[in-house]
């Protein structure tokens, strides 16, 4: 893997996972238990856990992963679709 700190979103900023969207959905028990997580602006990045907080973590894993994978193919990597809202004090 690629050091994370080389990884650059098309505007520039630092790729950084926790600054996307997760979706989270409760898989059934047919599909295994816990829950599912997707980060919708990295197409087909997506990780599940036992808990909301597991599947947060490995789909942000995955991430990382999802960009070495997009660079080394020569794709740009897409920034977040939304900024991150501070909370106000």
């Amino acid at each position: 893997m690629m050091s994370d700190l080389a990884l650059k979103t098309a505007d520039g900023r630092p790729f950084d996972p926790s600054a996307y969207e997760v979706r989270l959905r409760p898989l059934t028990h047919d599909e295994g238990g816990g829950w599912f997580a997707t980060i919708p602006d990295l197409p087909g990045c997506m990780g599940d856990g036992e808990t909301e907080i597991e599947a947060i973590t490995d789909v942000r894993a995955a991430a990382l992963e999802w960009a070495d994978a997009a660079i080394a193919a020569g794709e740009v990597l897409p920034a977040p679709s939304y900024e991150i809202q501070e909370a106000a004090e």
